[in-house]
């Protein structure tokens, strides 16, 4: 792995740079990518930034996003795919493997482009010429603002990209309550506010901007799809295909959902299961004190963070979350403190 001075000398220089982020981006992804994107447009880059899905209307908002290239639309995969090639550099942001690139994985991994990792999951695949990596980091847009000062150019840094990194570590913190809110997560937060981001403007653009059919929908899921076992300390939606045509869901429209689970006094384990074209997509969640990365890893074929990870299934949802309650129950010894349990009960 290069020095962060070959780095930055690597980047000194105008070139084709293409930045790209994880399926199905969220703030943090997209946050970083389009924050990266607007600094090295300063330093005089010709920047692209694909994406290999669409992602919520709630992050429509940041600078940058009208010139976004989405790989999945038909009318826009071809220019991706040239755009790829023509690549010097490749910054991948916010994941850990090009799998989670899904149909993009092969334009990639062929380019003969420059690879930068930009990172905070765990374990990473060996894919990169450079990478800037650490699981102690709340999210891939502190990353960005770290390397970015680390190289000197903190003086290009300005509000619409501050506005960009904000979103990113809010959504990724849980609007600042989960356990990686750190000293330097505020310390960070607080210089791009410094710089201008509208932090309550942004609070309000991604946590209070809904449509009518989302609010029933999330009312329609609590009352109806919410599954609570007290004796296994775990709570869960499942979500089908038809429960999302209902309602007219919208990319984004379950984000947050799977909280809503985990707030129930007395659960450890929140999970949500959403039936899709091609399987069941998971989303866990779990208190400080249990690790769920790698149960999803073990079982689901996924990963993440200690406290948030996602996974997938192909067996109907049904067979999902009657696989997820056995396993819970199977593995409870190992997943909680057996002591609390039996305190808790007595």
């Amino acid at each position: 792995m290069q020095s962060i001075e070959l780095f930055k000398n690597k980047i000194a220089s105008p070139a084709k740079i293409v930045i790209t982020t994880h399926h199905k981006p969220d703030a943090d992804a997209l946050g970083s990518s389009l924050g990266l994107k607007n600094y090295l447009i300063k330093k005089g880059h010709e920047v692209s930034v694909i994406t290999p899905s669409d992602y919520p209307s709630f992050l429509h908002w940041m600078k940058g996003n009208d010139e976004v290239i989405n790989f999945e639309a038909p009318d826009q995969k071809e220019k991706a795919i040239q755009v790829i090639k023509e690549a010097e550099i490749i910054f991948c942001l916010d994941f850990s493997c090009l799998s989670r690139l899904q149909s993009m994985e092969e334009y990639v991994k062929d380019s003969e482009a420059y690879i930068v990792n930009i990172d905070h999951h765990q374990d990473p695949k060996d894919f990169s010429q450079f990478r800037y990596w650490s699981t102690e980091a709340a999210a891939t847009c502190e990353l960005v603002y770290e390397l970015i000062v680390k190289i000197g150019d903190k003086e290009l840094l300005d509000s619409d990209i501050a506005d960009c990194l904000y979103a990113g570590i809010m959504t990724d913190t849980g609007g600042f309550r989960h356990p990686n809110t750190t000293k330097n997560v505020h310390m960070i937060t607080a210089e791009l506010i410094a710089l201008g981001a509208d932090n309550t403007k942004i609070s309000k653009l991604i946590y209070d901007t809904n449509s009518v059919n989302r609010l029933k929908f999330i009312g329609f899921a609590i009352s109806r799809r919410l599954t609570i076992n007290q004796d296994l300390r775990i709570a869960y939606f499942a979500i089908s295909k038809k429960d999302l045509k209902k309602y007219a869901s919208q990319t984004g429209d379950t984000e947050g959902l799977v909280n809503y689970a985990l707030s129930i006094d007395g659960i450890k384990i929140a999970a949500l299961f959403t039936e899709r074209e091609d399987g069941i997509k998971i989303s866990f969640r779990s208190v400080e004190d249990v690790a769920v990365n790698k149960f999803a890893q073990e079982n689901f074929n996924g990963g993440g963070h200690k406290n948030a990870s996602g996974g997938k299934s192909d067996l109907t949802l049904t067979e999902t979350t009657e696989k997820f309650e056995k396993l819970i129950k199977e593995n409870i010894n190992t997943l909680y403190n057996q002591l609390d349990l039996i305190h808790e009960k007595n």
